[in-house]
């Protein structure tokens, strides 16, 4: 390459582009301050309502002296807090040691008349770069020559080969960049260039694209909006108890004449007043559900490193949940869908018979031709599989033969190269003259487009021999139509055998009378678990978009392998970036949901497709690798990116699949809609309690008693709720058939028509029991000193033993069977499920004064356990008789 006529930039023109247009450095993304991570887990709607009840509490705990209950509530508030922001900083860490960026790559730039290498940070605007096959660009700029030159575009693209020219009439009108323009995070992947520096760092496609990553979204989760609605409803009813309960406590006292003209302004009205207000605090507190948000940040948590195993790591555990809710998943084809490295998918080598190479002079030919007419390479490491150098395409070639058992480097070294015409966009074809080694002849081979290698032919090598050219022409067209009709590039081979002349007269020589070897169909395929994690989302009643750069035929035959492109589909449901761009919003948001396709997509496109999505009320996962997916990554509900995808992709996501697999997408709305039956089951299983306890102590302070129960015991209570139950039903594991359900709506209530008859007839059924025992055990509860009787053991066991079995209840509800099925790989359950009746006979029987109990006999402990556990064998059998019926 002649690069004497250019001087390039002396020392003081590159101070002032640097002062003008800055460094060639991308500005990082802002990181928020651990402070402010942490305060920001109290923005939980749940949390806030607990924050209330606290404060209350304490209210209460300043009066009488007693402060366990308050206690409690905090220990609940910060394990909340404390548990979930622990998870989100080890998450981040793991993510920032996968996600280092290299600025000090060195670059070959022209300066001061002379080449010097810099550091991909010092580059400026003005400077003119040298760049060979396989260095990345390193910021945008303006073609000055280009030899043979194909450029990578996939991270911006998704384009794995794209021509490049400075040639006017060689230019592609439908490329998505210019032609003569290359692009900084791209890379060169045949031949080599001189180009000019136009913009650097945050100015480049690559920076823009990179702050649009990190724009801030404000977006709230789907789970965040139904807990809203939840915390919203619980302070309601709280409240509205509270004050119909002081308001009833009051007017019983009017008329029944507590209250007269007389005592009204006594200190004992005051104190009974102040006492009503006690008991509609202690109602708005027994209200609030202090193990709820435990309970979530346990499942986000608990699916957080559970998913880790799967292959994605959660950056954000509302992410988990938000998976299993996704309606959409607009999805990449370069890399997600398919492999990212060309493959031959089949040859027609017509020597050849089963396309198998032999020992035969066919065999010999192809293998040698493909060997030593390329540039490419492969690199051979201690894992299976194999990295290629140099262009995609000639790759490929190479593995095929590797997997035919050749080692091309053999030829390569056995092989004089005797003169070499590189491939260009120009010619479209590649040639290379050797000394053959076994017969020390000379052969001249090549290999490029079909129809311009077989136009050189005048004869094709058959398993008969050779044949004329016209005997062949419509085999060959015919079988280039069918791989042109499935998107696949094409090569055609030919050789020519030489006398000893003037090889210098290379394009002449190679010009005619050459024999045609046959053709090769290569391809970038489809990850082999796509088809089948593809039909699993589309069962879940998810739809699946592709969005790539790529052409809108080869868009279509990948939407055909992986089964989401139909023959009866039309025109409706495939558009390119510019077209989209051309339609208004109103039509856009009609035409996204029955949209299957966009191909040609830019950035912008792909962004404005999903803000278009979310606007009709989808929750949209976003799938992609390159740095063109970074702002939609960051504008969906979920961004998915891949562990071998570009820092900026990674950065812009909320998981990234650490194999690169479709199929660990469908793993994690499997696990995200697990994890909302999770938490759906703790919010029936506490909401039970807190009815029963809620009406107990409404209905007892209406009658002249409270809860029989202390601030110990219900601490205890209330660590069965908070910890152990949330434990327990936080960790059961995720359930595959959850994958046959639809997704459900982001505006529905948490609290299904069929959780809220559960919670109504059993918190009413124990009600009723518990209220029952209270009049038949009232004179048994404490003696006159005030020291505890059995009937307070009783019922304080009796109301915990209702908790325990209600619990297998819980765990059996949505999963449509018995609460022991799958019960061996319920670790977390099974532990729960012994530690709550131990604890509890430990605290009855030696608990003494500390909670107000005395030991029951072996008698007492099987009649509650039995009569207890009344309420599991009950749900049982409505279970089966429900299955039964189905």
């Amino acid at each position: 390459m002649e690069t004497r006529h250019y001087s390039g930039l002396n020392n003081i023109e590159v101070e002032e582009s640097r002062k003008k247009y800055g460094e060639n450095k991308l500005t990082p993304p802002p990181r928020t301050p651990l402070w402010k991570l942490f305060l920001e887990k109290f923005k939980d709607p749940i949390i806030q309502i607990l924050l209330v009840a606290a404060t209350l509490s304490l209210i209460i705990s300043i009066i009488h002296s007693e402060y366990a209950e308050t206690i409690g509530i905090f220990v609940a508030i910060f394990l909340a807090t404390g548990v979930g922001f622990w998870f989100e900083m080890d998450a981040n860490k793991k993510f920032e040691l996968l996600n280092q960026v290299n600025d000090d790559i060195l670059i070959k730039v022209l300066r001061n008349g002379n080449i010097h290498e810099v550091a991909k940070k010092d580059i400026v605007v003005g400077d003119i770069v040298v760049l060979e096959t396989g260095e990345e660009i390193p910021a945008d700029g303006e073609l000055l020559e280009a030899i043979s030159l194909q450029v990578n575009e996939s991270t911006l693209t998704g384009e794995p080969v794209i021509d490049k020219t400075t040639d006017p009439a060689e230019f592609d009108k439908e490329a998505t960049y210019p032609s003569n323009k290359i692009l900084r995070g791209t890379t060169i992947v045949n031949g080599h260039c001189i180009y000019r520096i136009e913009k650097v760092g945050d100015a480049t496609e690559f920076g823009k694209v990179a702050e649009k990553s990190t724009e801030i979204n404000n977006d709230k989760t789907p789970l965040s909006k139904q807990l809203e609605k939840l915390a919203k409803f619980i302070s309601i009813v709280g409240f509205i108890v509270a004050g119909a309960t002081f308001i009833g406590l009051l007017t019983k006292d009017i008329f029944t004449g507590a209250f007269t003209a007389d005592n009204i302004f006594t200190l004992d009205t005051a104190g009974r007043i102040l006492q009503y207000f006690m008991i509609a605090v202690t109602l708005i507190v027994v209200a609030v559900p202090e193990g709820l948000p435990m309970s979530v940040t346990l499942s986000l948590a608990l699916s957080m490193r559970k998913m880790l195993k799967t292959n994605n790591l959660v950056r954000k555990m509302h992410a988990c949940e938000t998976m299993g809710a996704t309606t959409v998943i607009c999805t990449d084809k370069t890399g997600t869908l398919t492999q990212n490295q060309m493959q031959v998918y089949q040859t027609n080598f017509y020597a050849l018979s089963g396309q198998q190479l032999g020992e035969d002079e066919a065999s010999t030919l192809i293998r040698e031709g493909i060997s030593v007419n390329s540039t490419a390479y492969l690199e051979y490491n201690d894992s299976e599989k194999i990295k290629t150098l140099g262009n995609p395409t000639e790759a490929a070639l190479l593995l095929w033969l590797h997997s035919q058992g050749v080692n091309y480097m053999d030829y390569r070294e056995n092989t004089k190269v005797l003169e070499q015409l590189t491939f260009s966009t120009e010619r479209k074809y590649m040639a290379t003259i050797v000394r053959s080694s076994p017969e020390d002849k000379p052969i001249l081979y090549m290999k490029g487009a079909p129809e311009i290698v077989l136009g050189k032919c005048n004869r094709v090598l058959t398993a008969e021999g050779l044949a004329e050219v016209t005997a062949y022409q419509a085999t060959v067209e015919k079988q280039l139509l069918d791989y042109q009709n499935q998107a696949m590039r094409t090569l055609g081979f030919a050789y020519k055998i030489l006398e000893d002349e003037n090889y210098d007269e290379i394009e002449s020589i190679a010009s005619k009378d050459l024999t045609f070897l046959g053709i090769a169909a290569i391809s970038d395929p489809v990850r082999p678990d796509v088809p089948e994690a593809v039909q699993k989302c589309l069962n879940a009643g998810i739809s699946v978009k592709i969005v790539t750069g790529d052409t809108p035929a080869t868009a279509r035959e990948i939407g055909r392998q992986i089964g989401i492109w139909k023959e009866t589909d039309t025109d409706e449901q495939i558009i390119t970036g510019i077209d989209f761009e051309k339609l208004p919003d109103e039509v856009a948001v009609q035409r996204v949901l029955k949209l299957k396709i966009m191909c040609r997509a830019r950035p912008t496109d792909k962004q404005r497709l999903v803000e278009l999505l979310k606007q009709t009320g989808a929750v949209v996962a976003v799938t992609g690798d390159g740095t063109n997916d970074a702002p939609a990554l960051n504008h969906a509900d979920v961004g998915l990116s891949m562990g071998t995808g570009t820092s900026v992709a990674k950065e812009a996501s909320d998981i990234t699949l650490l194999d690169d697999s479709f199929n660990s997408i469908a793993t994690a709305v499997m696990w995200g809609r697990s994890l909302y039956h999770n938490i759906q089951r703790f919010i029936l299983f506490q909401l039970t309690i807190n009815l029963s306890a809620l009406l107990i102590v409404l209905i007892g302070s209406m009658i002249g008693h409270e809860l029989p129960l202390t601030v110990t015991q219900m601490l205890w209570v209330n660590m069965i709720i908070d910890t152990f139950a949330a434990a327990a039903l936080a960790s059961l594991p995720p359930n595959p058939k959850v994958m046959d359900e639809k997704p459900r709506k982001p505006s529905d209530f948490i609290i299904s028509p069929k959780m809220r008859n559960y919670i109504l007839g059993i918190g009413f059924s124990f009600t009723i029991l518990l209220l029952g025992m209270m009049y038949y055990l009232a004179d048994t509860f404490v003696d006159a000193q005030g020291k505890a009787l059995v009937g307070s053991s009783l019922f304080f066991t009796t109301f915990v033993m209702l908790q325990f079995w209600n619990m297998f209840n819980a765990k059996a509800f949505l999963s449509h069977g018995s609460a022991f099925a799958n019960l061996k790989n319920c670790t977390g359950f099974l532990i729960v499920m012994f530690i709550i009746p131990i604890g509890q006979f430990l605290i009855v029987q030696f608990g003494g004064e500390v909670f107000r109990t005395v030991p029951l006999s072996l008698k007492d402990w099987g009649i509650i356990i039995g009569a207890s556990s009344l309420v599991l064998w009950i749900g049982e059998i409505l279970r089966l008789f429900k299955n039964n019926n189905k």
